[in-house]
């Protein structure tokens, strides 16, 4: 999602529990296709390195204390998404490809995850910390995944908005952090901790750099992804994304 647009806006007073799940479904749906025309309005009608521009450096993508969602040594493709636990967009693109692609392409690419908070998202922060809390007891991964598969439970409301309920989505991070096995008190003392709001911050600093401005914005090999104005869907965006991996790794 941009930084300037707030996403899932639909308002209701009372309707039924069928309507209110097909609101959520529709407000979804809008905003994921709002994130793939995003990618498409500076994208041109292809894919090419030239569309994407000159290449951003590994030393300023990639740190060494960055998260990995896919750890492969020497690997010939390196992805690195900067993201918003909270974005609808990126959300999607983590159901309908990246998740699915981490299963594929694993011992074949290194896959890093990189936090993107926007402040238009209010619990985006707070999930980033449990995330970064995890990773401080080697189990950001599974942070990652337990949050994102959840996302419906505290990212947005019955009726399809933002949630801003933080009390509601520090107590699921909790319980997610006791099913992936972490130490409850070093996680709580973690999640507030100076040493993770750096982390969160450098990652948002360097993501600015590379000229991040909304999420989710995806590297390959230090390109920025950009499918082109073709791609209408989420099986096109996943094609294309996959025929750039592989075109990157058949080199």
């Amino acid at each position: 999602m941009s930084k300037q647009k707030n996403p899932l806006t639909k308002k209701g007073s009372g309707p039924s529990t069928n309507v209110i799940l097909t609101a959520i479904v529709l407000v979804v749906a809008v905003v994921v296709i709002g994130g793939v025309l995003w990618f498409n309005r500076d994208g041109g009608s292809g894919s090419s390195d030239e569309n994407a521009g000159p290449p951003v450096a590994a030393e300023l993508l990639r740190k060494p204390d960055s998260n990995l969602l896919v750890d492969t040594p020497d690997a010939k493709v390196t992805v690195v998404e900067f993201f918003d636990f909270q974005c609808p967009a990126c959300w999607s693109y983590y159901t309908k490809m990246t998740k699915q692609v981490e299963a594929d392409y694993a011992g074949k690419i290194t896959f890093v995850a990189r936090n993107f908070p926007l402040d238009m998202h209010p619990l985006a922060r707070p999930a980033a910390q449990a995330g970064e809390a995890a990773a401080l007891q080697g189990k950001f991964k599974e942070m990652y995944h337990a949050i994102y598969d959840n996302y419906e439970a505290w990212a947005a409301t019955p009726d399809g908005q933002v949630s801003n309920d933080e009390a509601k989505a520090r107590g699921l991070f909790e319980q997610y952090a006791q099913q992936i096995g972490l130490d409850m008190d070093k996680f709580r003392a973690d999640v507030n901790s100076p040493q993770v709001k750096a982390k969160i911050d450098a990652d948002v600093a360097d993501g600015e750099k590379a000229g991040v401005n909304s999420t989710p914005t995806i590297f390959i090999n230090g390109r920025q992804f950009k499918p082109g104005n073709d791609v209408q869907s989420y099986e096109q965006l996943n094609q294309a994304f996959r025929s750039k991996l592989d075109s990157e790794l058949g080199k």
